[in-house]
């Protein structure tokens, strides 16, 4: 090689690492090129690239690394994009026109028998066409990745990001051309300890570009953001609008035609703008799901949303929803499809299926466990009259004394904020579940708690905590944490991992604050279609029988305001070994895998409709 071609390649590397540090120092935890999230994305103009994207396997990552372990330059990495059938006389080792393919969105585990078990990295592309318009912005979108995926468009990495749960975008505005253009994602779900989740978790780690992909088209100064919500005293409309770009000072007009409400208001040099107004809305509640027809335009965007209005608060051991003591009967679920194969759900159709459900057990609430679901998930619930309870995956061990895993949290708690925070029907941020105490957690949990309430003071923040034991049949809760949270929100297990179902009757609930007490998680498993004696484990019978007796135990808890027993339907986890009857299905559902309901089911449903308040 002469020596101006080891220069140029040397320069190269040195640039391209430069790009991967600065990225660092910008987000803290290794993402780079990111932009800040675009609030409403099905409120935009768009084109889907969902659909068949051309994929291989790169266990090794032989598309990125060289052999010494070093991010090599995008010519050399699998961005560019090469065909070994356009020049043979060439070296080259992979070939997207002819290698498979997977659907997007979806995870790669139920797509192909051979991936069900995978961990690492798949390469996706995917080809479109694109007639940049001019004086308007092109953004790409990404639903979810899992876990970390980096972004090439057009031969060059342009973008990284962490986090298997929330939005991303990057702008491609000078990126993409007239004609044929490529996105390029390498996806790699390997799980690490220093991650949000950590290695240790109780679902499928299904991997792969798991929600929408699309091409946003903006024009040059746009609204990013916009929060209109209702005033705790239940009499104004509030909130802000921030805009995007190069023409900051505009006027902005809010526009709720049905509320005879047309405001205007004029941004600040930095795109700022805020407002607040009389106005007696219909209060959105689960009898009454109101939403409205909401326009934000400024001068050179508009853009529409349907936002409810509602309050949400506590008042001793009550939850109070537009000042009236409510009862939140409610259910957990995982993101995962309704039917077979069980992969990760991610459309409305499968949210409608599963959200359906929840009401016919009588729930007026779900908790979307343990990761911020997917967006149309919060929308149909919020037009079902489904009250949310909203998470991030800080999920037992998390590394604690780590900023960067500290960075990561809070990144995906703001995403997840910042996603919801005009959806009237999420009313709690949980910031973790089952953490262990200590010095460390506990500054770690009490941070995100205060950005939480930082970036949205309208909702509750609390966090499902673990039991505690005062003797063999008293119960309760002493988490340091409880000083920090709106509720006492605490899973237990009494009757499947704490004695068996007749426990429930002696025991004895008390708590040291008065709060709300809310129960996060209860119940057992069952196979569906296995039946026996009431004592016997994984029968229906069994269940049954478990949930009888916490329907029982629940009834003398005076302070109780809330439940989301674990959980509504099976769902796929690698700890569950017991061949026969788990087969890798966490079993505690009330329903099977393919929607079939236990008998556990009725008897849930049964106690919401005895007139529980």
């Amino acid at each position: 090689m002469k020596r101006t071609g080891i220069r140029a390649f040397f320069s190269i590397v040195l640039v391209f690492n430069l790009f991967l540090v600065r990225g660092q120092e910008a987000y803290g935890d290794g993402c780079f090129g990111l932009y800040p999230q675009i609030q409403n994305i099905g409120g935009r103009q768009t084109t889907s690239l969902d659909g068949s994207w051309k994929m291989f396997v790169d266990q090794y990552e032989t598309g990125y690394y060289d052999y010494r372990r070093n991010p090599m330059p995008d010519g050399s990495t699998f961005f560019a994009d090469r065909s070994f059938h356009s020049d043979r006389t060439v070296l080259v080792e992979y070939d997207f026109d002819t290698a498979g393919e997977l659907e997007v969105p979806g995870d790669w585990n139920t797509q192909k028998p051979q991936l069900y078990l995978y961990e690492g990295t798949i390469w996706y592309r995917q080809k479109f066409d694109v007639t940049p318009k001019p004086g308007r912005r092109t953004f790409l979108y990404f639903g979810a990745a899992n876990y970390e995926a980096v972004v090439g468009v057009n031969g060059h990495a342009v973008a990284k990001h962490l986090g298997g749960y929330t939005p991303f975008n990057i702008e491609v505005t000078d990126r993409i051309h007239e004609g044929s253009n490529a996105v390029i994602v390498k996806v790699d779900n390997k799980r690490m300890f220093e991650g949000v989740p950590t290695v240790n978790s109780d679902w499928w780690n299904y991997g792969g570009i798991t929600r929408s992909v699309l091409l946003v088209d903006m024009p040059m100064t746009f609204v990013r953001e916009y929060n209109i919500q209702l005033s705790k005293d239940r009499k104004r409309i509030c909130g802000w609008v921030q805009l995007d770009g190069e023409q900051l000072s505009q006027k902005i007009t809010l526009n709720i035609d049905e509320l005879r409400i047309h405001k205007t208001v004029s941004t600040d040099s930095n795109g700022r703008a805020e407002f607040e107004f009389a106005a007696k809305p219909t209060l959105w509640s689960p009898a009454n799901p109101k939403l409205y027809d909401v326009t934000v335009a400024a001068e050179t965007d508009t853009v529409s949303d349907r936002i409810g209005f509602r309050t949400i608060e506590t008042q001793g051991t009550k939850i109070l929803l537009n000042g009236e003591s409510i009862f939140c009967k409610g259910i957990s679920i995982h993101e995962e499809m309704p039917y077979a194969p069980s992969g990760r759900a991610y459309s409305e159709e499968h949210a409608r299926t599963l959200l359906g459900w929840a009401k016919e057990l009588g729930c007026n609430f779900v908790r979307l466990a343990h990761y911020p679901h997917n967006e149309a998930m919060v929308r149909t619930a919020e037009e079902m009259g489904l009250m949310v309870w909203d998470e991030i995956p800080v999920y037992w061990t998390i590394q604690w004394d780590n900023p960067t895993t500290y960075m990561n949290a809070e990144h995906q708690l703001t995403d997840m904020i910042i996603r919801d925070r005009n959806r009237a029907n999420v009313v709690i941020w949980s910031v973790s579940n089952e953490t262990p105490r200590g010095p460390a957690r506990l500054e770690f949990l009490r941070k995100l708690i205060a950005k939480a309430r930082e970036l949205d003071d309208t909702r509750l923040v609390s966090s499902a905590m673990e039991k505690s034991n005062i003797d063999a049949t008293t119960l309760t809760v002493d988490d340091e944490l409880m000083q920090y949270t709106d509720i006492i929100s605490f899973n237990q297990y009494v009757g499947w991992y704490d004695g068996n179902s007749d426990k429930c009757d002696r025991v004895r609930w008390t708590f040291p604050v008065d709060k709300p007490v809310f129960i996060t998680e209860l119940g057992g498993g069952a196979k569906y279609g296995l039946h026996g004696d009431s004592n016997e484990r994984f029968t229906e019978e069994y269940q049954d029988y478990l949930y009888k007796k916490n329907i029982g135990m629940l009834d003398r808890i005076d302070a109780l305001a809330g439940v989301t027993p674990w959980i509504l339907k099976d769902f796929r986890s690698p700890r569950r070994f017991l061949p026969g009857i788990q087969d890798d299905f966490n079993r505690k559902g009330l329903l099977s895998e393919n929607g079939e309901r236990k008998m556990a089911f009725f008897t849930y449903r049964n106690w919401h409709r005895a007139g529980l308040d």
